[in-house]
């Protein structure tokens, strides 16, 4: 159980920064634009689906994947511990956006329900919910815990199996609630929290690379 929780907390941790939901709400709104209530349900409960679906392909065919390219997993950790602090480090200086720039570029006055349903997938779902900095996280945490081929191992997928469903959870309440987010949550408020989250997922990027380092050095001390 710890372990679960211990790659749980470690994979939503770095996933939701880089997903941002309260971010990713305001965008959503914009490209949806005026609509009824029972749309943005639709909408958020489909594209929550899709969300956990894609990362889930994501984590399953990218071992596959390193193996085929014939990469190494602390490579992957060291390469994607870069990247993540990379990102984390890019969100906390990160300037924040004028308020309704990108919901004014991308308004509309009223919402063509068929014309939404098509693009579940794109570009709500990828890149609008889970982008490219997902998929390099996706990749770095499954090479974490694809050490070897263990209960342990097994029991830390499983992990991130959970953190993806509880980040897809607040992707939905997000995307669900985002007309009443916008209203009670001020834009500095979503900024300020997005720092916080930020510097957290630059310590996480050091810490999955320290580790890939690591095992690079014991495997040429081997």
């Amino acid at each position: 159980m710890l372990i679960v929780l211990k790659y749980f907390g470690l994979a939503f941790s770095a996933l939701l920064p880089v997903a941002n939901p309260l971010g990713s709400a305001l965008v959503f709104l914009g490209l949806v634009g005026v609509a009824p209530t029972e749309v943005f349900y639709s909408l958020a409960r489909k594209i929550a689906i899709n969300t956990i679906l894609f990362l889930m392909v994501v984590e399953l065919v990218g071992a596959a994947l390193l193996n085929f390219f014939g990469i190494s997993l602390p490579v992957v950790q060291v390469a994607g511990g870069f990247v993540l602090a990379a990102m984390g480090w890019q969100l906390l200086n990160e300037r924040e956006a004028s308020p309704g720039a990108k919901t004014e570029e991308t308004s509309a006055a009223t919402a063509d329900v068929s014309s939404l349903e098509s693009q579940i997938f794109y570009p709500f779902t990828f890149p609008v919910t889970a982008g490219p900095g997902c998929i390099v996280v996706m990749l770095t945490v499954s090479a974490h815990a694809s050490r070897t081929k263990t209960l342990e191992d097994i029991l830390g997928h499983i992990g991130i199996l959970l953190a993806v469903v509880a980040l897809s959870f607040t992707v939905f309440v997000s995307y669900r609630y985002a007309p009443k987010i916008t209203q009670k949550i001020s834009r500095q408020t979503v900024h300020g929290i997005l720092r916080v989250i930020a510097f957290i997922l630059l310590c996480i990027g050091v810490q999955i690379a320290w580790r890939g380092i690591q095992m690079l050095i014991q495997s040429v001390a081997k």
